[in-house]
């Protein structure tokens, strides 16, 4: 495996969650590490060099399918588990683009936990069995729309705008200009036909870019609207 170490890193912005997902995985294996948001999550993974990820989709500043393809294209051997509270097929399919993963939903079980990171070991996909069994081929050919609608400074503007950040905030994580924001705002309004800053956030939401079960102070305002 090159210079992957045998670890995990955990990627949650819920601290009480990640913290006891640690405290549970160490009962097996090593944990090299937790972080609370995408941009966090590329930076260790790059550094650390884990054997397996496991992510929440639903991440601050960057999203977890989001954050786990920039990781993928440069440390192709970083094996992924995505957690979520959202039983959407659509979600696991963009997730099975990324090759041989695991996706598992928040309230499964620790056993189930245990046999999605036995399968990803084994070099070898895992979905829940909480989704109903369907033709993942299918589903995979409608993911599509997660991964190449949007160039990845559109998704990243998109995303921190639908957390509810200004052009200023975005300006500066992205290290860009505020015109040079504006423009690409601009521009996915007009290509995509989105009237009004509702409609950008409803944009977000529908592609997974951000999510709607956020319950704590690092999750976005936009996620917060039920």
């Amino acid at each position: 495996m090159g210079d992957y170490r045998s670890g995990f890193l955990i990627a949650d912005d819920h601290a009480i969650f990640a913290e006891a997902l640690k405290v549970y995985l160490e009962r097996t294996y090593r944990v090299l590490g937790v972080v609370s948001d995408g941009r966090a999550l590329i930076e260790q993974a790059l550094k650390l060099r884990p054997e397996v990820i496991i992510v929440d989709v639903a991440m601050p500043l960057l999203n977890g399918l989001e954050a786990a393809r920039r990781i993928r294209d440069q440390a192709p051997n970083i094996k992924f588990i995505f957690l979520t509270m959202r039983d959407d097929p659509n979600l696991a399919a963009a997730a099975l683009e990324l090759g041989h993963v695991a996706f598992v939903l928040k309230h499964s079980t620790g056993s189930e936990l245990q046999e999605a990171i036995k399968v990803v070991l084994q070099n070898k996909s895992y979905v829940t069995p909480k989704l109903k069994a369907r033709d993942w081929a299918a589903e995979r050919s409608r993911a599509q729309q997660f991964a190449k609608e949007l160039t990845l400074r559109q998704k990243d503007i998109v995303q921190l705008f639908a957390e509810g950040k200004s052009i200023k905030q975005i300006a500066d994580v992205l290290e860009l200009s505020e015109k040079t924001v504006e423009f690409h705002k601009h521009h996915i309004m007009e290509v995509f036909a989105l009237q009004s800053n509702a409609a950008l956030i409803l944009f977000a939401l529908k592609r997974g870019l951000v999510s709607v079960e956020a319950d704590s102070p690092g999750r976005s305002r936009a996620a917060g609207n039920r």
